[in-house]
């Protein structure tokens, strides 16, 4: 929200008369975004945004964590990583943010400080020390057997044991649903194209040359353009043949792609981000197999909310003939895909993912988090147009 309400009334209509139960009502006071009023009771606040019990994701990355010692991982990681990668080394101690940097390109930080300082505007955080990759590809190259450094980032691997979170990508889409009209889980869902039986059935994708099956995909276009409209819109780790590869074309609005009904998903140098805003359409995904992944592809099942297709591309004229020739089959995966998104990839469970990761992490410490030397306080912004004044009931300040 924008400003803050004392009661906020929601009115939900169809041909003039109300749904359900509407008018909802939710007595307030309903704050703003920049409000920094958090529930001090995370168990309260867990329950009032419906999060989950668990995460398979968190689960399945901090098993390899038995115990985090913040005091050796304050020495270990930055001598082991901190002259070649681009880090952030946090601390949240009595919610408040603290940030050392370390490495030379260490612009991507405003992502996470931005989520950071959201998600302590609206619920009390417990106190811990963690260091976040800002670069594509995840770090922890050791085996398990090993000394493992737990190191938070936005891809993960096969090969690597990063704890994933929330793509940079889909955190900023979230906070700036209401500020921008751009890319995010809510505006896809209100752009997705004509109806399926009225979309090009013809497979689609656009982008860079990031990655060599990308550029055999553009190969495979120019042969086969009644089956696949693939073109680069830039090229920069490859020479642009363009004999081979066609003219670059221009970018083409995010919600046209859902003019079609099948949507190919293809790694860039790491996993591709836009996979999301893809299942959030209402077109079905080709999605190429792949070590790389997102906090969330293991909720994801073939042939349930997408379509696989081998990761040399192999089989992907045959399963765009398949989809072709099963066509209702597509398009219920098409529209598990979207029910997918839209029960674990908006913005409450982008939240309620990180609260939980930060919670589990903070158990697994064995020494206190600390505010190191080095480290500035991240400060929450000021709103000079909504000013905010945080209002508790009687329950909450006994709580307190």
């Amino acid at each position: 929200m924008y400003a803050s309400y004392t009661d906020l009334h929601v009115h939900i209509l169809l041909n003039d008369k109300h749904v359900a139960k509407s008018p909802f009502i939710l007595k307030g006071p309903v704050y703003h975004d920049g409000c920094d009023c958090p529930q001090p009771s995370g168990s309260v606040w867990k329950k009032d945004m419906h999060c989950p019990v668990s995460f398979p994701q968190i689960e399945q990355d901090l098993a390899l964590f038995p115990r985090v010692d913040p005091d050796r991982n304050a020495l270990e990681v930055p001598q082991r990583f901190g002259q070649r990668q681009s880090l952030c080394h946090y601390t949240i101690k009595d919610n408040k943010v603290y940030i050392k940097t370390l490495g030379e390109h260490v612009g991507f930080r405003i992502f996470m400080d931005a989520f950071l300082l959201s998600l302590t505007r609206k619920v009390r955080v417990p106190d811990l020390e963690f260091f976040v990759n800002l670069g594509d590809w995840p770090l922890e190259k050791r085996r398990p057997s090993e000394r493992l450094h737990p190191i938070f980032s936005w891809c993960g691997s096969n090969d690597t044991r990063d704890v994933v979170m929330p793509t940079y990508d889909l955190t900023e889409s979230v906070l700036e649903t209401m500020g921008r009209v751009s890319l995010d889980m809510m505006s896809v869902q209100a752009n997705t194209g004509p109806p399926w039986r009225e979309k090009n059935s013809t497979a689609f994708w656009r982008g860079r040359d990031s990655r060599k099956e990308r550029l055999e995909l553009v190969k495979l276009a120019r042969a086969h353009p009644d089956m696949v409209d693939a073109a680069f819109t830039n090229f920069f780790f490859f020479k642009h043949d363009e004999s081979l590869y066609g003219p670059l074309v221009k970018h083409v609005s995010f919600f046209d792609f859902f003019k079609y009904k099948y949507q190919i998903n293809i790694d860039g140098t790491v996993a591709a981000y836009r996979l999301p805003y893809l299942l959030a359409g209402d077109s079905v995904v080709l999605k190429q197999d792949s070590g790389y992944y997102e906090h969330f592809y293991s909720q994801l099942r073939p042939w349930e909310h997408y379509i696989p297709i081998r990761a040399d591309l192999a089989d992907l004229q045959e399963k765009i003939h398949w989809a072709r020739e099963q066509d209702e089959e597509a398009r219920k995966i098409a529209v598990a895909g979207q029910q997918f998104a839209r029960n674990h990839l908006m913005g409450d469970s982008i939240f309620c993912y990180y609260y939980k990761l930060f919670q589990e992490y903070a158990k697994l410490q064995v020494t206190e988090p600390k505010v190191r030397e080095g480290m500035e306080q991240v400060e929450q912004p000021t709103d000079d147009l909504f000013p905010c004044s945080c209002h508790r009931t009687p329950q909450v300040k006994d709580e307190l």
